[in-house]
C-alpha cells in the first residue's frame, strides 16, 4: 500500500488511519530496504473539553520513528561468536598498556581509546597509566616543555581525568613578551592540542583563556590555507565544537571513520571498535524496544495529540548521556522520564488554561491520586501516567536497596511543575523577565534537575544519607548542568517557540534588559555558556568529600554535552529535522561497516 498523508492535523477529529509502509521514516523520506510493518496514525486525541475554551496549538508533526519500526530493529551482532572476539581484542589492546614503555604513545593510546568509544573496557588500566605519568612528572610539572603537542595532550588527560595541573606549564612556549610564539603554528598537530586542552580551564585561568584565542586564531587561518583536505575537516570539526563539549557516542562513531583513513591506524584498535560498536547498539536497541513498548501502552502518544510524541528522541538524549550496555535499567528509566517531561511541557506550554495548569500543579504537589477528580480528562491520563511511572521506580529502589525515596522525586517534579506554571503566568500576563529573574526558575523549568536527581538513584548503590541531603538543595554539579541545558536550549529554540507562542527565553530577556542586538545577545549567552563549563570542570571529579560518584558526575557532564548536541543546529528535539535523524540512524540503527577481518567468520557478516 502506498504512503498516505493526512490532509491536515488540526484539532478536527479524524478517523484513525490504517497506514502501511516500507520506510521507518514515514512522512519523512523513502527508504528502502527496510522491514515492511504497519501502524496506527491518530490525527487527534479524544480530548473532551469545554467547547469555548480557545486552545493554543504548536503544530507539531507525528513521530517519524513508529512503534511496529522499533520493535522490527535486529541486530547481528549478537552471540558468541562476536564476543568471543571481542574479548580476545581487549585482552591484545590490555598488552598493549604493559608493551609501550614511552610516555607518549602512552598517552596517545589513552586518547584514541576514549575517542573510539573503547575507554570503558580499559578503567583500570588508564587510571594507573595516568597515575604514573602524573607522578614521574613531579605531580603534573611536566618535564617536555619543547613538544606543544606532547605538553596539551598530557595536561588535557590528567585534567579531564581529576588530576591538578597548573596552567603555567604553558608559559614555556610564550616569547619574551608574554605572547605564544609564532613558531608554534607549523605544528598544526600541536595547535588542535592545545585548543582542546583550554576547554579543560577553570575561572581565572587567564593563560589558557590565551591559548584558546591564540589556537582558534592559527586553526581558523589553516583552514582557509590548506590544501589537506583531511586535516582540514578535522580542524573543522574542533572548531565546530570542542571534544570536551562533545557527545561521547557521536564523537566515537565519527572518529571510527577518522581514525580508519590514519596511516597509523591500528586494526587491532579499529576491529575492537567496530565491533564493540555494534554490539553497544545491539543492547540500545533492545532498550530502545522496550521503552517503546511501555510509551505505547501509556496511551500519551496517541491521546495528547497537542504535545510532542518524540519518543525515539528522548531514548537517543538517554543513550548521549549514558551509553555503557551495563545502564540498561538507568536508560530505560530515563527515557520514561524524558518522555513524561516532554508531555508535560507540552501541557503547560501550549495547550493548559491557567485555572487547569494551577490544578494539575496542586495535584503534582500533593502526588494523590484524588486529586485528579477536578482534572480533565487529559490531565488525568497524564498525571497518572506520571503518578504510575515514578512510584514503579521508587518501588523497585525500595525493593532493592530498602530505601524509600519517593519524597525526592515528589518535590523535583513538584519543583518543575511549579517553574513552568510561573512561566505561563509571565506569558498570559505578557511579563518579560530580567535575565537573572528568567535564570532563576529556567534552571528548573529545562528539566535537568529531574533528570539527574532520577539518574542518582538509577546509578548508585548504595545510596547515602549524605547524598539524599545534597540532593534536596540542589548541588551545584546539577546547577552547572542545568545551566548549560537552559542556555543550549534557548540558542536553538527560542525563535521557534516565540513563534509559537511562549514566554521569552534568555536571549530576549537580555535583549530587553540591556537593548543589545540579537547576535549580541546570543554572543552573550554563549560566554555564559563558556563560563559555565570552566564551573563544571572545576566540580567535575569525584573525590573524598563529594557524596557523588564519578559515574553520577558523568551523566551531569554528558547531559551538558548532549544539549549542545541536540540543539546545535536549532531544535532537535521538538521539531524533526535531518540533522537529529541522520544521528539517530548512526547511532541506533546503521551498524558500523567491518573492514579486514583476520577472523574469516566475522568477515562474512
Amino acid at each position: 500500500m502506498d504512503l498516505y498523508r493526512l490532509a491536515s492535523f488540526g484539532n478536527c477529529n479524524f478517523t484513525p488511519i490504517l497506514v502501511q509502509s516500507k520506510s521507518p521514516i514515514s512522512f519523512m523520506t523513502s527508504r528502502s530496504g527496510t522491514v515492511p510493518r504497519t501502524f496506527l496514525c491518530m490525527a487527534t486525541s479524544e480530548i473532551s473539553s469545554p467547547s469555548n475554551i480557545v486552545r493554543r496549538s504548536a503544530n507539531y508533526q507525528p513521530p517519524i520513528w513508529h512503534y511496529d519500526y522499533i520493535q522490527s530493529l535486529t541486530s547481528a551482532y549478537v552471540g558468541e561468536s562476536f564476543a568471543g572476539r571481542i574479548d580476545k581484542l581487549k585482552e591484545e589492546v590490555r598488552m598493549m598498556f604493559h608493551k609501550v614503555v614511552d610516555p607518549l604513545e602512552k598517552l596517545e593510546l589513552i586518547d584514541i581509546l576514549q575517542r573510539l568509544g573503547l575507554s570503558y573496557h580499559f578503567d583500570d588500566e588508564i587510571r594507573r597509566t595516568l597515575e604514573g605519568i602524573y607522578n614521574a612528572n613531579h605531580g603534573g610539572e611536566m618535564c617536555n616543555m619543547e613538544n606543544i603537542y606532547t605538553t596539551a595532550l598530557e595536561f588535557r588527560l590528567l585534567r579531564q581525568h581529576g588530576y591538578s595541573v597548573p596552567q603555567e606549564i604553558f608559559n614555556s612556549f610564550k616569547n619574551e613578551i608574554g605572547n605564544f610564539k609564532e613558531s608554534l603554528c607549523d605544528d598544526t598537530k600541536g595547535m588542535l592540542c592545545l585548543y582542546e586542552a583550554s576547554f579543560l580551564s577553570v575561572e581565572g585561568e587567564s593563560v589558557l583563556e590565551e591559548a584558546r584565542d591564540f589556537a582558534t586564531k592559527q586553526l581558523s587561518e589553516y583552514v582557509k590555507q590548506s590544501k589537506d583536505q583531511n586535516l582540514s575537516a578535522i580542524v573543522n570539526h574542533a572548531l565546530e565544537l570542542p571534544l570536551h563539549w562533545r557527545m561521547l557516542r557521536l564523537e566515537a562513531r565519527w572518529f571510527i571513520d577518522v581514525y580508519r583513513s590514519r596511516e597509523d591506524m591500528n586494526p587491532v584498535l579499529l576491529e575492537l571498535a567496530e565491533l564493540d560498536f555494534n554490539r553497544v547498539q545491539a543492547v540500545h536497541q533492545e532498550d530502545l524496544k522496550e521503552v517503546s513498548r511501555w510509551w505505547w501502552s501509556t496511551g500519551l502518544g496517541e491521546k495528547l495529540s497537542f504535545a510532542r510524541d518524540r519518543l525515539m528522541e528522548n531514548f537517543f538524549w538517554t543513550v548521549g548521556v549514558i551509553f555503557e550496555p551495563q545502564f540498561g535499567y538507568c536508560r530505560r528509566m530515563t527515557t520514561k522520564i524524558n518522555a513524561l517531561i516532554t508531555t508535560i511541557d507540552d501541557v503547560y506550554d501550549v495547550y493548559g488554561t491557567l485555572d487547569e495548569l494551577e490544578l494539575f500543579t496542586d495535584a503534582v504537589e500533593r502526588w494523590d491520586t484524588d486529586a485528579m477528580a477536578q482534572l480533565p480528562y487529559y490531565m488525568k491520563i497524564c498525571f497518572l501516567a506520571l503518578h504510575n511511572s515514578i512510584n514503579e521506580i521508587a518501588f523497585d529502589i525500595l525493593k532493592e536497596q530498602e530505601v524509600h525515596i519517593i519524597r525526592y522525586l515528589r518535590k523535583v517534579w513538584a519543583d518543575i511543575c511549579r517553574s513552568y506554571l510561573l512561566e505561563a503566568k509571565w506569558y498570559h500576563s505578557g511579563y518579560t523577565p530580567s535575565l537573572e529573574e528568567y535564570i532563576e526558575n529556567a534552571w528548573i523549568s529545562i528539566s535537568a534537575p529531574v533528570i539527574l536527581v532520577h539518574a542518582y538513584f538509577l546509578v548508585t548503590n548504595p545510596i547515602t544519607e549524605e547524598a539524599l541531603e545534597c540532593l534536596e538543595e540542589y548541588p551545584n554539579i546539577i546547577r552547572w548542568s542545568s545551566m548549560i541545558l537552559r542556555l543550549a536550549d534557548d540558542l536553538g529554540t527560542s525563535k521557534d517557540e516565540l513563534e509559537r507562542g511562549d514566554v521569552p527565553k534568555s536571549i530576549q530577556c537580555y535583549m530587553n534588559e540591556s537593548g543589545a542586538s540579537e547576535e549580541d545577545a546570543r554572543e552573550h549567552i554563549r560566554s555564559l555558556i563558556s563560563a559555565t563549563w570552566k564551573k563544571m570542570n572545576e566540580g567535575g571529579a569525584a573525590s573524598s568529600s563529594s557524596p557523588f560518584s564519578q559515574t553520577f558526575i558523568e551523566i551531569a557532564r554528558n547531559l551538558g554535552r548532549m544539549a549542545q548536541c541536540m540543539y546545535q543546529h536549532g531544535d532537535g528535539h521538538g521539531i524533526e529535522n535531518r540533522e537529529t535523524m541522520d544521528r539517530v540512524l548512526s547511532l541506533l540503527i546503521h551498524p558500523v561497516p567491518l573492514h579486514a577481518y583476520r577472523d574469516s567468520t566475522l568477515a562474512k557478516v
